[in-house]
């Protein structure tokens, strides 16, 4: 007897399925990323543009000044939470006119005195050393973290729902198969950024939801996860028929 399209994809559904998920809530700080490539970058740059009687001072007040925006928009992403495309056309909107103004107050000096004689003085710079050690420190920081998320993270399993912490890896045992899942994304930057959002687990028989914040990748990992229970489900209609 030929089985049926239904069972076949069925079928299919199961051996797709994966065996395990690991789900690992990171720390804000994993966002700032970007000001760790920017002080790297600008670190090289600087390293070859050096001359022999030390630095060339407009060349390093440019890369400074790029170094300083690159930071200071990554700082807000990560004091601030923009849950709404109305919000980041603001954010954006915002920058432009300041930045505007800035230019247009270089280009006029005449129109505003005091603000065109303080953006003539504003002269930042720095060397290679500043932001190599910059690019060291978030560097030993970002492996701090990437050490700590080994004894605290996830595993969904078909069956059950596993949580690993501590350093002698201890794990909490929760029911899988009726796992009731929320996603949410919470900041566009942060999803623009690594693609993450918030996971929030209802295990059955458990009275408290399991926030996870910060998780990459989001959207594969809730596909994942309803596939796997949808999976599960699929076999345990095929066993019972």
């Amino acid at each position: 007897m030929s089985s049926s399209p239904t069972s076949e994809s069925n079928q299919d559904m199961a051996v797709d399925a994966p065996e395990h998920i690991f789900l690992i809530s990171y720390p804000k700080i994993v966002l700032l990323y970007p000001t760790l490539l920017a002080a790297l970058v600008a670190g090289i740059f600087m390293w070859f543009t050096e001359d022999a009687a030390g630095v060339d001072r407009p060349m390093t007040e440019i890369v400074a000044v790029v170094f300083l925006l690159i930071t200071g928009l990554n700082m807000v992403v990560f004091a601030f939470d923009f849950p709404r495309t109305t919000s980041l056309t603001v954010f954006f909107f915002v920058i432009a006119l300041i930045v505007g103004l800035a230019l247009l107050f270089r280009i006029y000096p005449e129109m505003v005195p005091i603000v065109s004689n303080w953006l003539k003085k504003f002269k930042p710079w720095a060397n290679t050393h500043f932001y190599f050690s910059v690019a060291t420190f978030m560097t030993v920081i970002y492996m701090a973290v990437l050490i700590n998320v080994r004894f605290d993270y996830w595993e969904v399993r078909p069956n059950e729902l596993l949580h690993h912490h501590g350093v002698l890896s201890d794990m909490e045992r929760f029911s899988a198969p009726h796992l009731k899942i929320d996603k949410e994304i919470t900041d566009i930057f942060e999803y623009m950024l690594l693609r993450s959002g918030r996971l929030i687990l209802h295990p059955s028989n458990e009275p408290r939801a399991i926030v996870l914040d910060n998780v990459p990748f989001i959207n594969s990992k809730e596909d994942q996860i309803t596939k796997m229970l949808s999976a599960l489900q699929v076999q345990i209609r095929t066993d019972k028929s």
